[in-house]
């Protein structure tokens, strides 16, 4: 998806994630990724924004503040933030950076032990194999590859073990067919998208596909799009200014009292309340 926020170039890109029930119960997953061409002059503030961040800066230079520090990283140099507290970044010169906001039951564990080691901004020696990890987990979202979850925590925890020490990566299985299905939900969720559809590319009837799906996932297909939705959606109402219909529409809801009445069911609050409490935070 391309970003809307302002001084970040139309060449970004970046990528919204539903991890299963799975996922949050057992491995580090992603929640949002993206590749950034920031202008001169961008600078984000955010009192909260639920998740850790791990950054890899590729060109100039950026200032972050965070836990009552400030920091300059560099080319070359990674930045891991806990995005649950206060936090800022930005610069006066252009900057890239790859990055990813990531969750998980060890995230606070790994982002305590290897801050209270070396701070927010670290140059590991041999950043090589951090880098390719970070590619890697971009390009699975950029090609649309099938997310396996085993997998994908395994690059995020390889980035994290190769902050602190060495580290192996993992793999494992979710069934094919679903985590095509899934795969093609990530990006497809701003489309019309049905069950007859998923069951007939899954090759299953819709009651084996419905039952496989949530038994691998946690949700229904239906749910599964849905919190999509609303996850792209809260990311959007928090770093754009979109007007709310168009955030609507572009996350695929067909009308604008559909996404209002679907945000608010599943958030509690409507689009309007999110970004207003949002924009109080910052």
């Amino acid at each position: 998806m391309q970003s809307l926020e302002e001084k970040v170039s139309p060449r970004s890109d970046y990528y919204v994630y539903v991890p299963t029930a799975l996922a949050r119960k057992l491995y580090l997953y992603p929640l949002h990724v993206g590749y950034f061409i920031y202008e001169p002059g961008y600078h984000i503030r955010r009192d909260r924004f639920d998740s850790f961040l791990i950054m890899y800066i590729v060109h100039g230079t950026v200032d972050v503040i965070a836990c009552g520090s400030a920091y300059r990283a560099r080319k070359g140099e990674f930045v891991l933030l806990d995005c649950y507290r206060p936090h800022q970044y930005g610069s006066q010169e252009e900057w890239e950076a790859s990055w990813l906001h990531f969750d998980g039951p060890l995230a606070r564990e790994y982002y305590q032990e290897i801050s209270s080691q070396y701070g927010n901004v670290l140059r590991p020696e041999n950043p090589k194999a951090l880098i390719h990890s970070m590619n890697k987990i971009c390009s699975l979202f950029r090609t649309a590859s099938p997310v396996i979850e085993p997998e994908i925590s395994g690059y995020i925890t390889n980035i994290l073990d190769g902050l602190l020490a060495p580290s192996a990566g993992r793999s494992s299985a979710q069934p094919s067919s679903i985590i095509d299905s899934v795969a093609y939900i990530n990006d497809h969720f701003q489309e019309q998208i049905s069950l007859k559809h998923l069951a007939e590319k899954a090759n299953l009837s819709l009651y084996h596909f419905t039952r496989s799906f949530a038994k691998e996932t946690g949700f229904t297909p239906h749910q599964y799009l849905i919190n999509a939705r609303v996850s792209a959606a809260k990311f959007m109402l928090k770093s754009s200014e979109m007007p709310v219909k168009d955030i609507g529409y572009s996350t695929g809801f067909h009308s604008e009292s559909s996404f209002c009445t679907t945000f608010k069911k599943w958030v509690g609050v409507t689009p309007t309340q999110y970004r207003g409490d949002a924009a109080n935070q910052a």
